[in-house]
Order: C-alpha cells, then structure tokens, then sequence
C-alpha cells in the first residue's frame, strides 16, 4: 500500500463529522503532500478512522507524532515502557473508569490535547462502540440569541472525575493536593475559536466544566445543562463500530466523544495516544464578522442560524 497523495482517499461519513481513510499504511512513513491531504482532511471532517492497520505501539506513536508533540495523561493507566501511551484493558472485572460520559480529553489543563488517536487491539464481538459528536456543529445549532448571549461567557474546568481515585490516608491526599496545585480550576472560552479553521465550537462539557463564571449556582447549572444537550443531537453525531487494527483520531479542540459500556463482560483492548494542544482561544464577535465576510459559515449552503443547523422540514401533506 502506498503512501503518496496519488493513494490517498477520503470517503465522508457523515454530514457534519467522520470520515474514513482509505490508500494510507499507517506502518510506513508517510509523504508530505500525502499527510497535508490528511492533515486537511483532519480539520474538515472532524474524526477519521483508518482500517486495516496491522502496527505496533511505536508505530502507532510514530504516526501521530506527524500532527505533533504527544503528550503524557497526568491520571491514566499509562504504559511503563512508553508513558506517552495510554492502555485501555477492560472487561467485566475491571471495568473502564468515567468514559461513558460525554467529554473532551483534559480540558481542565491550561493547554488541553490538540487530537486523541485509538487503536483497536481486542474488540468485543456484540458493543464497545464509541459516539462522537462535532461541537462545531453542535454550537451552529443553537439559536442566535443563545449564540449572542453565551458570547464572551468563559466556564471553570476542573479534573473532578479523577479525584475519586485517591483514598482518604495522608499519601493520597497529599498527592492530591499535588495534582490541585498543578492543576488549579480553570477558566475556558465557552464558545472557543479553532485554531485552524477559525469556526467556532461550543467548548463544554458535562466531565470537567462545573460552573460558568460570574453566574449563581442555579443560574450556571441550568444554562450549562442546556448546552451540554447539543452533544446528544444525531444529527452533530458519528458512532464509530470497533474493528480489530482500526485506527481513530479526532479533533479534540472540537470533537466530544462517549465510550458505550455495553460490551461486558467481554473485553475490550485499546492503545491510546494524544497530541499536544495549545490554550484554547476565545471565539468573538470579530471572529463571527470575519467568517461571514470570509464565506466560512459551518452550516451547509451558507443558512446560518437557520433551522438549528438541520434541513428544513417539509409540512405534512394530507390527501383528500
């Protein structure tokens, strides 16, 4: 299999987000104009998934290593030998730890991921797939009013999830007061602008993001619980089904994604790795301009803000 711009084919899957990869040996080196067509791919589509990829744990490091520095989760189960990569084992005696929930990877790092890629090694014959939803779309999908009035709103983050794995002995809880002071709450956009495309993304989600800031309580919590929703609509969804030597990436400055947990008690074996990102960028009103001048609407055939993102309905005809 080749990997020059003449083999590689990308193939949509869905209207708004993932595509699929074709012509591409992820085991060998991969030109520049071959990975600049992937690379824009990448950006476009939002999750691409490449089959067929029989490699090992440096190759698979060594492919992402093409879209930048990785990066080291600071609470996952990382490899000894590699602690770049993360290693998802899990079956009906250890199941998988805060996955099944709608989230971007680390959001509450100042500099969170900039891509997250999987690697299919032991997949379950019944479940085990993974839902993506584009905040991209998600965030056109929302009404204008609501778009002006999140406008400039940013959201703490806060790694709350895995403070349930430290125990309650003086250890633990100095080394969680290790991981605090490293990791303070933090304050993100809450519609983000993304650093390629210049679209914006609606930058929530229910994992890490605990209050909008300057907000009460109540207030916060049921603006922040009608945002979360817009990663639940179909139609801003791709559900990937697992195969053995599948390889997905995906956006994570713009993508949340959800692990189904209905495979037990078979197993399930992934190898993860991330990629470095930068802070994340405020999306403004400027921005907004700029893209409508520029002709960059997200939504299909320039509607902006109409029907929610979606195709208008067509009224129900009745026959007499």
């Amino acid at each position: 299999m080749g990997n020059s711009k003449n083999t590689v084919k990308i193939i949509k899957k869905g209207r708004h987000i993932g595509a699929q990869v074709e012509g591409v040996d992820i085991s060998r080196s991969i030109d520049q104009s071959a990975f600049k067509i992937i690379e824009e791919a990448f950006v476009e589509n939002e999750v691409l998934f490449f089959q067929n990829q029989q490699i090992t744990s440096d190759q698979q490091i060594k492919f992402a290593e093409n879209f930048g520095e990785l990066s080291i989760h600071p609470f996952s189960p990382n490899s000894e030998k590699i602690p770049e990569l993360i290693i998802f084992d899990n079956d009906g005696d250890n199941p998988p730890f805060g996955t099944d929930c709608w989230h971007s990877d680390e959001t509450f790092r100042e500099a969170p991921p900039m891509a997250t890629m999987l690697h299919g090694l032991i997949i379950p014959e019944i479940g085990g797939d993974t839902v993506f939803a584009s905040m991209t779309a998600s965030y056109e999908g929302l009404s204008d009013k609501m778009k002006n009035f999140i406008s400039g709103l940013e959201c703490i983050h806060d790694f709350k999830p895995f403070r349930a794995l430290f125990g309650n002995d003086e250890k633990s809880k100095n080394e969680l007061r290790y991981f605090e002071d490293l990791y303070p709450p933090i304050a993100q956009p809450v519609v983000s602008k993304h650093p390629i495309s210049g679209k914006p993304v609606l930058f929530v989600n229910p994992q890490f993001s605990i209050r909008i800031k300057g907000m009460a309580e109540s207030e916060s919590r049921t603006l922040l619980n009608q945002l979360f929703e817009q990663a639940k609509i179909p139609e801003f969804q791709f559900r990937h089904n697992w195969a053995v030597d599948t390889v997905v990436i995906w956006d994570n400055r713009s993508v949340q994604h959800y692990a189904v947990h209905d495979y037990f008690p078979a197993r399930r074996k992934l190898d993860r790795v991330t990629i470095k990102g930068q802070k994340v960028i405020p999306f403004t009103k400027a921005d907004d301009l700029k893209l409508i001048k520029d002709n960059k609407s997200p939504l299909p055939y320039n509607q902006k803000g109409k029907h929610g993102g979606h195709a208008p309905k067509r009224p129900l005809e009745r026959k007499l």
